[in-house]
């Protein structure tokens, strides 16, 4: 079982998932979270992409294919897997095949979840973090505490930078000049889906489910 999930920053694709991977025992891939991972070590990958991650722009295809190919060797690949928001360009989604092609795993199943851009903004400016745990909290539906210390760990709970509005309305831009047309792209190769990011939580897990298990 092999998916794809696409849609624009804060649409919930990493919910989704988690509840994926959860349901069906596979691994969730994002990059995002290989970045910021790599940033938070100080590794040199890290200190290459940290500026970019910041100023909202895209890291450079041939260092994302690099983390894609090695992660998908891993055993914990075997039996499936979720890329979440990748490819996000043409050049990542062709780089892509390449690399199904060499791996021998046809038929990958590519969902996109839209939500409108003012939803997306209201979304992700409202959105807030531990700073070391990395529990989640969102001032419209779970507000961290008053004292601004997490509930699990009494980390301090911040905003990263990449969820400020200006960083946010940059990184929309260059998902709608950059990704966008990776929609058409995947039309074409008629396992493409896509489902409403406005519908509850659930709902939107359970349209997923029903498309990834038909055959």
């Amino acid at each position: 079982m092999q998916l794809i999930l696409l849609g624009a920053p804060g649409v919930g694709k990493g919910t989704q998932a988690k509840q994926i991977g959860k349901e069906f025992s596979i691994p969730q891939i994002s990059t995002g979270d290989i970045l910021r991972s790599a940033v938070h070590e100080n590794s040199e990958l890290g200190k290459k992409v940290k500026a970019i991650l910041e100023s909202g722009q895209l890291v450079p295809d041939d260092i994302i294919l690099d983390i894609i190919q090695k992660r998908l060797s891993q055993n914990d690949c075997q039996k499936g897997f979720i890329l979440d928001g990748f490819p996000r360009t043409i050049l990542q989604a062709q780089g892509l095949d390449k690399i199904l092609s060499q791996m021998a795993i046809p038929g990958i199943k590519v969902i996109e979840i839209y939500v409108d851009e003012l939803e997306i903004i209201s979304r992700l400016t409202s959105r807030r973090v531990c700073s070391n745990c990395g529990r989640d909290y969102n001032l419209r539906l779970n507000s961290p505490p008053a004292d601004g210390k997490c509930l699990k760990c009494g980390g301090i709970i911040i905003q990263r930078s990449d969820d400020e509005e200006h960083t946010i309305r940059k990184r929309l831009k260059v998902y709608r000049e950059q990704t966008e047309p990776l929609i058409e792209f995947y039309r074409k190769k008629k396992k493409f889906y896509r489902i409403d990011g406005l519908l509850p939580i659930d709902e939107v897990f359970l349209q997923i489910r029903k498309i990834i298990t038909q055959k």
